[in-house]
């Protein structure tokens, strides 16, 4: 597959190396060794299409200024190989590179020769990764964290799966532990007080209050009626759990579903405790005189092991003491292992059991402080702590009118994702939590999202698609026949809309690497909305229909092919559909 981008680098890096050591041989340099540099897209192709600083790093070694060495690499530059007709040196010593008009053909050819499959490539090598994202509570309905959690998990899992990453999507059930504990005794209260009213028992302040858990407390008394009213508390509530589970579960798939999320593994938080694993991890930690007691409980030395791992990597005892580094229970007093140990189990599980090479968890930027202390538990247990990564999420603010929203208008309380996606387009829902890098707090305006003119950036790019339909079916109706256009022709689009528009489909595969190594699907998305803007704006400014031209048209159409095939390829790896009318 093609990284035009990465292939006209190597181009320039292989031309100056070369330059470099003609220049050594001729005398014109003392040595025929560049320092590392670097090789930059420029931002106004008028002063070329690529510049790198090859001659500003190398000063030092050469001893003499980075013109001079500017000039004499130029004056050995051979191109003729290139996708560059021709270089130039600008300003102190940079060195500027103009793309030929061969570059058009190449591009062109790249996106329609590869069609659905442009923009992949092969930069993981089959790295097997896992994303895990969303693994919302089951004692509950999804929230709108989750609903920006989901849109960001499942996006960059494509972006990892399309720069030739093996990836697997998971989500953690949390099946287990004080949430359900929490879970029964919500359920529980809610039962008994179906038969025996609110007075007679109460709520405490610390359950689940919300609406779906009396739900489900009913669903059960309509199916088993008061059988359970007078069984033991812990048979009751296990019955409720069996019942309740099973069915918040099955709606969270749903929803996900709903919002075009599908995960390759569902994993139990229970599963952990039954097979032993958990127990096992702890071992491991006391095996290595990790652990201690303290008042009934067991404890992780996190503050000494995180303590000799920062000395390690040279942080001085000031800055150690400034972390407030603490110790983690692992087994409460009553022996019950907490949620920490379970974490470390899991994640045992990935990189040991499941021999993950790479795994990604998308948390809210909430579980910060949780993130050290789980990288450290991995290298505790003797695992690379380096080889997790937590990609943090900030918050959103769902915005209507310019006003912040903290309530549906159908149910009166807070907004979960299934609201959301009943009042927005699954579309539009997709695209608008990934406008925005990870860690940036995202405002979401609810009004933008359902309007249908060009301000909405989801419309805006599913009507460039649509017009290309457009334009090719008129021009079907009209009788001109679409044919390959040649690479002579082109060569023909040398207008400075049209450059502008090759040069960012040539961007495409890079964009996408570039996303996956910084865990950043919005690069994707600014890419696309770029994408349409250039279109729009080439296609305003140039007709397509010429029929006193036709190897021009043919070209044109061409480009209009390309354009349409990249926004296909950039919505249906986002999971976003591609209208071909509107």
């Amino acid at each position: 597959m093609a990284n035009l981008i990465l292939t006209a680098k190597e181009q320039i890096t292989s031309a100056l190396q070369d330059a470099a050591k003609k220049a050594f041989e001729s005398g014109a340099l003392v040595s025929s060794e560049l320092a590392p540099f670097n090789i930059e897209i420029t931002s106004d192709a008028a002063h070329g299409d690529f510049a790198a600083n090859a001659a500003m790093v190398s000063a030092r070694n050469m001893r003499t200024s980075p013109r001079n060495i500017a000039d004499a690499l130029v004056a050995n530059l051979d191109l003729s190989e290139s996708y560059f007709e021709r270089c130039e040196v600008a300003g102190p010593g940079f060195i500027n590179f103009f793309l030929s008009k061969e570059w058009a053909a190449e591009v062109i050819g790249a996106v329609l020769s590869e069609g659905e499959n442009y923009g992949r490539s092969d930069y993981g090598r089959g790295e097997k990764v896992m994303v895990e994202f969303v693994s919302a509570n089951p004692t509950g309905p999804m929230h709108i964290g989750n609903a920006r959690g989901g849109a960001l998990g499942d996006c960059l899992a494509a972006v990892l799966d399309w720069s030739g990453h093996d990836v697997t999507r998971e989500f953690y059930i949390n099946d287990a532990g004080n949430q359900i504990d929490k879970f029964a005794l919500s359920l529980d209260v809610r039962y008994l007080q179906h038969y025996l009213g609110e007075d007679a028992v109460k709520l405490p302040e610390d359950a689940y209050h919300g609406a779906d858990i009396k739900d489900r407390a009913v669903e059960f008394a309509n199916e088993y009626g008061d059988r359970y009213v007078k069984a033991s508390e812990s048979e009751r509530r296990a019955a409720l759990v069996e019942f309740a589970l099973p069915k918040n579960i099955a709606a969270l798939k749903t929803d996900l579903e709903k919002y075009r999320i599908y995960y390759d593994v569902w994993f139990h938080e229970s599963e952990l405790h039954k097979s032993g694993l958990v127990k096992k991890v702890i071992g491991i930690l006391t095996d290595k005189g990790l652990t201690y007691e303290k008042e009934g409980a067991l404890w992780y030395k996190n503050a000494e092991f995180m303590a000799e791992k920062y000395r390690a990597q040279g942080k001085s005892e000031a800055e150690i003491e400034k972390l407030e580094l603490k110790d983690e229970v692992l087994i409460r007093a009553n022996g019950n292992p907490t949620y920490f140990a379970a974490d470390i189990a899991y994640h045992y599980n990935k990189f040991a059991q499941r021999g993950f090479d790479r795994v990604i968890n998308v948390w809210g930027a909430d579980h910060h402080g949780h993130v050290a202390r789980l990288c450290g538990a991995m290298d505790a247990v003797g695992l690379q702590g380096d080889k997790l990564h937590i990609v943090l999420m900030q918050l959103v603010k769902l915005m209507r009118d310019g006003e912040v929203v903290r309530v549906s208008k159908r149910t009166g309380k807070s907004i979960t994702l299934s609201d959301l996606l009943n009042e927005v387009d699954v579309d539009a829902a997709r695209l608008f939590f990934n406008l925005r890098e990870p860690a940036s707090h995202l405002d979401f305006d609810l009004d933008l999202a359902v309007s249908q003119n060009a301000q909405n950036p989801v419309y805006y790019v599913q009507y460039a698609h649509a017009r290309i339909c457009s334009i090719i079916k008129a021009l079907a109706a009209d009788g001109i026949e679409v044919r390959e256009a040649t690479r002579q022709e082109l060569c023909l689009l040398t207008a400075s809309e049209e450059k502008e528009l090759i040069a960012h489909l040539a961007k495409l595969t890079d964009e996408i690497v570039g996303a996956a190594k910084h865990y950043d699907p919005a690069k994707i998305t600014r890419y696309v909305i770029d994408l349409a803007t250039l279109f729009h704006k080439f296609y305003n400014a140039n007709r397509v229909k010429l029929p006193d031209n036709e190897p021009l048209m043919q070209a044109r159409i061409a480009l209009c092919l390309s354009v349409k095939t990249v926004i296909k390829n950039v919505l249906t790896m986002f999971g976003i559909s591609v209208p071909e009318s509107m």
